[in-house]
């Protein structure tokens, strides 16, 4: 009797042992996050959100910047794709390019989430981003509503990536009523090779060239930074209407001095926040029922998470700084 109580009592502590030794084990999800640059302000806030997000769900996060070169981004992916990491979180350098990193993925049964930028012609998981047919909408309309009638600039940024398309959108969407009937003109239509200030700065100063403007509408802050240098060269800053996107911490500078006139808030925070939630999410095999939404990248309507922007104005500028600095 005292031997079958003994050999019960020894199952039950061995099955305790074994049961705290498997939880011990528990896979740990990592996530690969694959960022296009981090000179760019904004793509370091996103990372820094992104990994804090992850660590504190449990998981772990394997980053690589590809500085701004998408065959480097690519060889960066089908190495974390090897190593078997749970999930990749996508930031493409060239949305058209990254659609090998798809395919690679596919093969290795390793799920893609699209970060900001919505890789074309593939088939790619999940998107997550800003709603940015409603950054030109806010764009134009603030615009439009401190104009009234005048020529307006449109310098978005490269076709490369999807959201410049989007982004225009949204402001002919607005423009286009008033276009119609004369009261405004849309004088200058050119999209930048990069996003960057000298970007903005050569196609303003061409446009300033022979253009005479009332308001520039940049496809983000970099841009916009640009299009002032050129305003200021001119003596014109301050004196044209300068919209942008990001709410930097340069554009808040310039909205303060009076020289940009708003930009568009992007609470990447929630961004970098619902994208860590995703990945965890899908490597533990759980729904994604918050992908509401869906945008056609030429091979599927991929499900997506759009985030609502806000303006960002002179008036507005304290509630936004307090939101970066929490």
């Amino acid at each position: 009797m005292k031997t079958k109580a003994f050999l019960l009592g020894f199952l039950v502590v061995s099955g305790l042992i074994l049961y705290q030794s498997c939880l011990q084990q528990k896979h740990k999800p990592v996530i690969g996050l694959l960022m296009d640059d981090f000179i760019v302000e904004r793509w370091a806030m996103d990372t820094t959100y992104f990994v804090k997000a992850v660590n504190a769900s449990g998981g772990k996060v394997i980053c690589l910047s590809a500085k701004g070169d998408p065959a480097k981004q690519i060889e960066q992916a089908k190495s974390l794709i090897k190593k078997k990491v749970d999930v990749i979180v996508l930031l493409p350098v060239d949305v058209n390019k990254a659609a090998e990193i798809v395919e690679f993925a596919k093969q290795k049964s390793t799920p893609v989430i699209s970060y900001d930028r919505l890789v074309q012609n593939s088939f790619v998981d999940y998107y997550i981003s800003f709603d940015n047919v409603k950054v030109g909408e806010l764009q134009a309309g603030y615009i439009h509503d401190r104009m009234v009638k005048g020529n307006v600039a449109l310098i978005n940024g490269p076709t490369s990536d999807k959201n410049s398309v989007f982004l225009r959108y949204g402001q002919m969407g607005i423009f286009q009523p008033f276009i119609e009937n004369g009261s405004v003109k849309i004088v200058f239509d050119r999209y930048a090779n990069e996003w960057t200030m000298d970007e903005g700065y050569r196609l303003a100063k061409e446009c300033l060239k022979s253009k005479k403007v009332d308001a520039f509408i940049a496809g983000n802050d970099l841009v916009a930074r640009g299009v002032i240098e050129a305003l200021d060269e001119k003596n014109l800053a301050g004196k044209v209407l300068v919209a942008g996107q990001d709410a930097d911490s340069y554009a808040c500078e310039n909205i303060v001095k009076g020289i940009q006139t708003m930009s568009v808030y992007k609470p990447v925070e929630d961004l970098a926040n619902n994208a860590a939630k995703m990945a965890m999410d899908i490597a533990s095999g759980k729904p994604i029922p918050y992908a509401a939404s869906t945008v056609e990248n030429g091979f599927k309507m991929v499900p997506s998470l759009l985030i609502t922007p806000t303006v960002v104005n002179k008036g507005n500028i304290g509630l936004q700084i307090k939101r970066e600095k929490k």
